[in-house]
């Protein structure tokens, strides 16, 4: 069974996400279940990630996202592509650094304590699966080393699950 080692946040950015990467393989190792895998890696980012209010995924299904697995406050349920960051970021296929999300036009806002919001599409083949989203109560919480290395672990995700969508 693995074991979930603590992550020393005195380093730099970019060895911190090494690590939660390097966790992250062996916690979803010789495991396919994308739900089961999409459980635990939003409660590693959450116990680990200074600064969230919310880690999660929502994943497409019928044309819209719906919500997925989670850690944090309840979360709206479905959300249109094109709607909000999320749904901005299946639209353009890219992931959305947002510093502070009352500057960004049509944010829904399903946490109102949520000041700033990275999301990452979950992308297989050219075809978006869903996003990986992260809130912080913070504003200007995330920055570009954070979305690279959110990439990568949404990268471990998806090749480590089967994906069934």
């Amino acid at each position: 069974m693995f074991e979930v080692k603590d992550i020393p946040l005195s380093g730099s950015k970019r060895d911190f996400y090494a690590s939660l990467a390097q966790q992250l393989t062996g916690l979803l190792e010789g495991e396919p279940d994308m739900i089961a895998n999409a459980a635990n890696m939003s409660a590693l980012i959450f116990q680990f990630l200074p600064d969230l209010n919310w880690a999660g995924f929502y994943f497409m299904r019928g044309g819209e996202l719906v919500l997925g697995p989670f850690q944090g406050k309840t979360a709206c349920v479905r959300i249109a592509v094109g709607r909000g960051v999320c749904g901005t970021a299946v639209e353009r296929k890219a992931s959305i650094v947002v510093p502070d999300v009352h500057a960004f036009p049509g944010h829904i806002a399903c946490d109102s304590a949520s000041r700033s919001e990275l999301v990452v599409p979950l992308i297989k083949d050219g075809r978006v699966l869903g996003v990986l989203d992260l809130d912080s109560p913070n504003p200007n919480r995330f920055d570009e080393e954070d979305r690279e290395g959110c990439e990568r672990l949404v990268q471990i995700y998806l090749s480590s699950s089967e994906i069934a969508l």
